[in-house]
């Protein structure tokens, strides 16, 4: 054969084994480690060494078993307020090596701070000869350090975005080892303890690397950064392409639009760089027929850049992004010119399996559409960033973000003092847009939440560069509480003032709204942390925590309450507080969408809240799941792109006076509604409608306050005492409430077979060993159980954290099918009508009753202390029956109707043959509810406040 031959064939060979040469190359699978808990590695040059134990990466440590196990000493990262259970003699079980239960956050199976060293050997392949290489690591946690073999590549401490390192030097092709160090240790910088970035309130402080872990190729010239401006109104996007450095030889980029949820594509487009820069900018024109994204029609494009030099492919990047403009006017958001209303829940990273954030993105398409499934169309993420799995899932979900910095710089660290933390979130905020820049879901941003230190002038500072570097966005300085400044450069508000309900004096109504709340503001103000109203624990979902992190405080609260006789009632306590929870977030919403001076809200939050003492806020579990008392379509009723509102002056009436109520409707559908054909409904108890109504079928402009008309119904078609429910409907959305109607009566209401008393009294015990029937209204004179306080809205985030600041209930367990309630019409909870007789009521300690006993009227407390609590119970003692009320009924005044209607109840029931208590209890320990003697109260053993 010739020289020609072999030489051809020897050419296709190497051609072949080139084209089969990788571009980059995964590296997940098997790694070595080792722990370096006394941070020594560094000065002994382990990179140099050969490392034993093996670990499967992308994990976290603990992922894998290793690290130590929790203790009493173990310190964690984060701020524990009530250390009640390091010393309370009732926890002291539970703070045993071998059954330790933290109440604090989830317990994870291992623990370790500091750094651990990760190392692969590595082949780097003959076409890389003379090439740059890059290692990507998508979220290490958190400050890492590589090498190749013993050559230093650098360092990086980025919480938000991925870590990628650039080999300048030449690497020869064959074996290699690479050397990871991550370091999940605060040293120079820190961020702050409580940070959801890094406490283990939430997903813990981990050590380890998640997402991609890739080795790159790059050749001389590649691309750093693709950023894209649409502006919809010139029907042209400006594309900004940066290269990695100047170009000195002729470079030419090649780009392709095209719809990736939708058909609309743009023809291929080249452009040339000019010699000696390292940045183009085209406006590329999208043409009469582009797709925009928003909410409703979330279309989303991508765009793809080839950097050549004449037919050789230097590098290609592939970015997404939408037709979209995120604008303010007034106080107002807006999508593309169309008005908006934020409806949004506070993301904290809470992710019980794993405790890290995911990186895929069908983690993220759930959560998002679950949120969706409950009307929201915001998640705020709290003091940190996501992974970019969480920015293409709400890319295509239509949600709108707000991305902070890692950043809750109060407890162990400060803002404008010259810490390197201020530093630190101006790079690390730059990082982050620039990274995630391009997503249409990325709409807002704050540095992060509730500063400490010198923070006005700093964030000043930091809202003035980014609004200034970053068009595509809107800013505030800070997520904050009420008592934090104001910076007044943000182009909007984040702040909590607008919350909350003023039940502690006031009956529920629906009258209220918060536009006396904004402070003033002439931006858009947006609720901080709504909500925050606590139910009881599902000990169902202890089963469900098969990962890395435990249920311990479940674990505890569940034990504790067996030990106080009551964990046969735990589902009907997570029932019974689960819907009082649920009427407060309708009560607060329903009054954001009546303010038209709030540009929207952000719950805390749709699920709940792992840590801080264990924060059971929502109407959802950890797990994103429902809990049993609050469907999604139930929520969404009142949380929704379109919702009827009722102002109400009360919920409660006698049946001689006029249910009056204005109707309006708040609209963010995106258009104005036609032909909704809206009407009203008034339902009694049998789901059968007594009153109707229809309202004039005009048409519904975008925006809140939109006037139906008003409703006027006499109430003297209920002769008895009844629940009556109000629905309005516009087009196919639907709202309700629930009313009360009580006979207005005169007169006393006789008590013949029954001796009435306020306080257990001589005759009281002598008509019971009479046999007779005794009625104690105690209301003012209980002593056991007078510490306990209640309202009608539950416990707010919950009393550990905040040291057990009232209230201290989470709702009230009735037993509604009891003969007593047979002229008092209520379900298993407190509902509205129960603010007469439930707010500030005294209550009754009953630890001392038989195990067994359980009252008629129960509220539900706080799951730390888990004390038995009644209202009303019934007894035999002695030879006769007694009742007794903690309630002040027998008000007797025409102000009163639920009051009065539950005195006739009572009394109805204790003269009829119905009235057979099941158990028999001691004079003695009944007495006992009303001495006067030194008690046990709640100790927190520390001064400090959150």
């Amino acid at each position: 054969m010739s020289i020609k031959f072999w030489f051809a064939l020897f050419s296709m060979v190497v051609l072949f084994q080139c084209a089969n040469q990788p571009e980059k190359i995964n590296l997940k699978g098997n790694w070595a480690y080792k722990l370096d808990p006394t941070n020594i590695g560094v000065k002994e040059n382990w990179q140099a060494l050969k490392f034993e134990d093996s670990i499967q990466l992308p994990s976290s440590l603990r992922d894998q078993g290793i690290g130590n196990n929790p203790t009493l000493i173990t310190e964690w990262t984060g701020s524990i307020y009530d250390s009640t259970w390091y010393f309370n003699p009732a926890m002291e079980k539970y703070r045993k090596k071998d059954s330790l239960k933290f109440p604090f956050w989830l317990t994870p199976n291992k623990h370790y701070v500091g750094a651990a060293w990760y190392q692969k050997e590595i082949i780097i392949p003959e076409n890389w000869t003379n090439k740059t290489i890059s290692l990507e690591l998508e979220r290490p946690h958190w400050q890492t350090q590589v090498w190749i073999d013993t050559m230093y590549a650098g360092t990086q401490n980025s919480l938000s975005v991925p870590h990628s390192f650039t080999i300048q030097k030449n690497i020869k092709p064959g074996k290699h080892t690479l050397t990871i160090r991550v370091d999940n240790a605060i040293r120079d910088l820190d961020v702050g303890i409580n940070s959801h970035s890094i406490s283990d309130h939430t997903q813990g402080n981990w050590n380890g690397i998640i997402g991609e872990i890739m080795l790159f190729q790059k050749k001389e010239y590649n691309i750093n950064q693709v950023k894209i401006t649409p502006n919809i109104s010139a029907k042209n996007i400006e594309i900004k392409i940066i290269l990695n450095k100047k170009a000195t030889q002729k470079l030419e980029v090649d780009i392709k639009i095209n719809g990736l949820n939708h058909e609309h594509h743009l023809n291929p487009l080249s452009f040339k760089f000019n010699n000696d820069s390292s940045e183009l900018v085209a406006e590329i024109p999208m043409g009469d027929n582009f797709k925009t994204w928003n909410e409703f029609t979330p279309n989303i494009y991508q765009i793809e850049t080839v950097l050549k030099t004449n037919e050789d492919i230097l590098d290609a990047k592939k970015e997404v992004f939408g037709m979209r403009e995120f604008t303010i006017e007034d106080k107002h958001f807006k999508i593309n010119n169309i008005p908006i209303s934020l409806r949004g829940t506070t993301e904290c990273s809470v992710f019980p399996l794993t405790g890290y954030p995911p990186t895929d993105e069908a983690s993220w398409e759930r959560i998002y559409k679950i949120c969706k499934s409950f009307g929201l169309n915001h998640v705020r993420f709290h003091s940190y960033c996501p992974p970019e799995a969480a920015f293409i899932a709400a890319d295509k979900a239509g949600i709108y973000l707000q991305i902070e910095g890692p950043s809750w710089a109060k407890y162990s660290v400060s803002l404008g003092n010259g810490k390197p933390i201020d530093a630190y979130l101006m790079d690390e905020t730059k990082r982050i847009i620039d990274t995630y820049g391009n997503h249409p879901s990325f709409c807002m941003m704050a540095y992060g939440n509730e500063p400490s230190g010198n923070y006005v002038p700093y964030l000043e500072n930091w809202v003035a560069r980014f609004k200034a570097y970053d068009s595509q966005r809107v800013f505030t300085g800070a997520s904050t509480g009420r008592s934090w400044s104001i910076i007044e450069n943000s182009d909007f508000i984040v702040r909590s003032p607008p919350r909350g309900l003023e039940w502690n004096d006031k009956q529920p109504e629906s009258v209220f709204d918060y536009r006396d709340k904004t402070e003033n503001q002439d931006k858009p103000y947006v609720t901080f942390e709504m909500g925050q109203w606590c139910a009881y624990p599902n000990f169902d979902e202890i089963k469900k925590y098969t990962g890395v992190l435990k249920a311990k405080n479940f674990e505890l609260f569940q034990e504790d309450l067996k030990d106080h006789h009551m964990v046969d009632q735990a589902h009907d306590f997570l029932m019974a507080s689960g819907k009082s929870q649920a009427s407060c977030y309708k009560q607060e919403i329903e009054a954001t969408l009546r303010t038209p001076n709030l540009a929207g809200f952000q719950l805390l939050s749709l699920n709940d809240f792992s840590g801080q003492g264990t924060a059971l806020v929502g109407v959802l579990d950890a797990f994103w799941d429902e809990k049993g008392y609050i469907s999604a379509s139930e929520f969404k009723s009142f949380c929704n792109d379109v919702v009827p509102l009722a102002r109400l002056p009360k919920y409660t009436f006698y049946n001689d006076e006029t249910l009056i109520s204005s109707i309006e409707v708040a609209n963010f559908i995106g258009k104005a509604l036609e032909n909704t054909y809206p009407k009203w409904e008034l339902f009694d108890e049998n789901n059968t409608i007594v009153k109707s109504g229809d309202f004039e079928n005009k048409i519904i402009p975008l925006g809140k306050g939109n006037k139906l008309g008003n409703i006027q119904v006499p109430l003297s078609f209920v002769t008895k005492a009844s629940k009556c429910t109000l629905k309005i409907h516009v087009g196919s959305y639907t709202n309700q409430w629930d009313i009360w109607v009580y006979p207005k009566t005169t007169g006393e209401i006789k008590t013949n077979k029954i001796y009435v008393t306020k306080i257990l009294d001589i005759k009281a015990s002598q008509v019971l060993k009479q046999g007779g029937n005794v009625l104690l209204l105690a209301a003012g004179t209980v002593e056991n159980g007078k510490d306990v306080v209640q309202y009608q809205t539950p416990v707010f985030w919950n009393t550990s954290w905040f040291k057990m600041r009232p209230p201290h209930t989470t709702g009230i367990l009735i037993k509604d099918k009891h003969p007593v309630f047979n002229d008092f019409p209520t379900d298993y909870y407190a509902d509205l009508q129960w603010w007469d007789i439930a707010n500030k009521q005294q209550i009754m300690n009953l630890e001392n009753f038989p195990p067994h006993f359980r009252p008629i009227i129960q509220p539900v407390d706080t799951w730390f202390l888990n004390r038995r609590l009644g209202m009303l119970f019934e007894a035999n003692v002695n030879s006769g029956k007694l009742m007794v009320c903690s309630i002040n009924i027998n008000k007797n005044d025409g102000n009163s109707p639920v009051a009065n209607q539950l005195y006739r109840s009572i009394i109805t029931y204790m003269q009829s043959d119905k009235f057979m208590p099941k158990e028999k209890i001691s004079l003695d320990i009944i007495s006992e509810l009303f001495e006067k003697k030194e008690r046990t109260v709640w100790n927190s053993y520390v001064k400090e406040n959150p």
